[in-house]
């Protein structure tokens, strides 16, 4: 022992050596699922499967460890330490690529890291319609869009892009937003604020009790946002803790978000189909005939085969004036034969239809 350093008492040198050796056993058991996931990947190429990414799979591994979980961690704690083995898993057959809307330290960029951990590589990109063409086009196999926020709604975009390009929704991700008033300070100092225009109709009623008299100044990104506060000494921005940290500006004010549960929703998009898991959600577009009582036709399979729908919006159909599409979500899986059911009879008399996709649930 270092001379002066104090001994420490036998019985935390104990459970301090206990520690070391419940580690070690990690390490061999992460060693060992490493070498099994990689024999996966052999047996998938040697038969000629490219597709190795399964969101299905990863949704029952997540939600198995979940119901296992005897604690003292929360079954969200847990289920974070398995995304990260799952994504370094993965990495060992070839890392995943995923599109999101940048720059680095977006909201977008979290929702990606938090669905496919952080052994993925991230292409940031500089709008929401990019991310679905380098999807459809093959440069990238999977984008993260964001598609509503509790507070906001629908972010209209995303949803008529889904209609644009031929690609399936395979995964979703629920994300806490958390705004945060950056800046090099003092806030007396304030003149602008710079900030993306969802994130100032969410931060609306604090912006005119704490600094009604600053100009709005919109920015295409919090990140971005960030960075321009970071560069403008009389401004500050509303952005996200890890923008802040890379723009190298200080947290003014934490939380200024007017609801506090302000959450948002994101697609997972690209090319592929799961099968279902017991806790699956699908999505449609559908029309209905222009008549009185077609919407009432199209929803009621829904409520005879008790099937719940967790959401319906309405956007103009761009083909025909004063003609609208429905999105619709709802609970369970297309191979289902209920569901199966329920949009056989959908598609029969809908006058448009089409299925983004069935996709597990967001798991935490």
């Amino acid at each position: 022992m270092a001379e002066g350093l104090p001994s420490l008492p036998a019985e935390l040198a104990s459970l301090r050596a206990e520690i070391d050796r419940v580690d070690s056993e990690i390490l061999k058991l992460l060693g060992e699922r490493g070498r099994l996931t990689a024999e996966v990947g052999k047996r998938k190429h040697a038969a000629g499967t490219t597709q190795y990414y399964h969101p299905d799979r990863e949704a029952e591994i997540l939600h198995r460890v979940m119901a296992d979980n005897p604690g003292p961690f929360s079954d969200q704690q847990v289920a974070r330490i398995f995304r990260e083995i799952i994504s370094a898993g993965l990495a060992l057959e070839e890392p995943l690529r995923v599109a999101y809307l940048g720059p680095e330290g977006t909201f977008s960029q979290m929702a990606a890291e938090k669905h496919f951990g952080r052994s993925a590589q991230f292409h940031p990109v500089t709008s929401i319609a990019e991310i679905f063409r380098e999807v459809d086009g093959g440069q990238v196999p999977f984008g993260v869009v964001p598609v509503e926020n509790s507070t906001e709604g629908s972010v209209n975009l995303s949803l008529d892009l889904m209609l644009d390009h031929p690609l399936q929704i395979c995964g979703e991700v629920q994300l806490r937003i958390v705004h945060n008033l950056v800046g090099r300070g003092p806030r007396s100092a304030i003149r602008r604020v710079h900030v993306h225009y969802q994130t100032r109709a969410q931060c609306r009623l604090w912006l005119a009790e704490h600094l009604p008299q600053v100009e709005l100044c919109d920015a295409p990104s919090n990140a971005e946002a960030a960075r321009r506060a970071a560069v403008d000494p009389e401004s500050a921005a509303i952005s996200t803790q890890r923008a802040a940290e890379l723009a190298g500006v200080d947290i003014l004010v934490p939380g200024i978000e007017d609801q506090p549960d302000n959450t948002t929703r994101f697609w997972v998009i690209g090319g592929i189909s799961t099968r279902p898991t017991g806790a699956d959600k699908t999505s449609l577009v559908v029309a209905g005939a222009h008549r009185a009582g077609s919407l009432h036709h199209l929803l009621s399979p829904f409520a005879e085969a008790e099937l719940n729908l967790t959401r319906i919006e309405s956007r103009p159909a761009r083909a025909n004036i004063w003609e609208y599409v429905f999105y619709l979500d709802f609970l369970g899986h297309r191979l289902e034969p209920r569901v199966a059911a329920v949009l056989q009879r959908i598609e029969a008399q809908a006058s448009f239809y089409r299925c983004l996709g069935s996709y597990p649930r967001a798991v935490f």
